[in-house]
């Protein structure tokens, strides 16, 4: 069910829409839902502008997890998850571990993921058409 629906038709706009869901809860971590392409990882690099992240964000499709430090010392976790084929990948790199860390953590592709997160988490689906870019928090 959609909670707020926000318009991000420029970086701008999804700039402010980013630091409005790092402050509307003491949720840390984040669900991204969306087609490939619609710009999870561009949200995620405005979120980590927020964060004060020094490191150079950039999508862990690969690597499934990349790690970034903010100028405080602090870590986020940015997951990929687009090339996971089962649960018990995630349990091998130790997902428990990155999701109760206490830290951000900002995960593309979480589908395969949902039976593991707690309650405690902001999922975002992010759509895009010819007319319009848009974001929705969901509950």
């Amino acid at each position: 069910m959609i909670s707020k629906k926000y318009n991000i038709s420029s970086i701008e706009k999804l700039s402010s829409v980013a630091l409005e869901l790092l402050t509307l809860s003491d949720n840390r971590i984040f669900a991204l839902y969306g087609e490939m392409g619609v710009g999870k990882t561009t949200l995620v690099k405005q979120f980590c502008d927020h964060l004060k992240i020094v490191d150079s964000v950039s999508s862990p499709t690969f690597s499934l997890v990349n790690e970034y430090i903010n100028c405080d010392g602090n870590t986020i976790f940015h997951f990929d998850l687009y090339r996971v084929d089962n649960v018990d990948e995630l349990i091998k790199i130790g997902i428990d571990s990155y999701l109760n860390s206490g830290n951000y953590c900002f995960i593309e592709w979480p589908n395969l993921l949902e039976p593991l997160l707690k309650a405690n988490y902001t999922a975002i689906k992010m759509i895009e058409d010819i007319n319009k870019r848009e974001l929705y928090l969901l509950e």
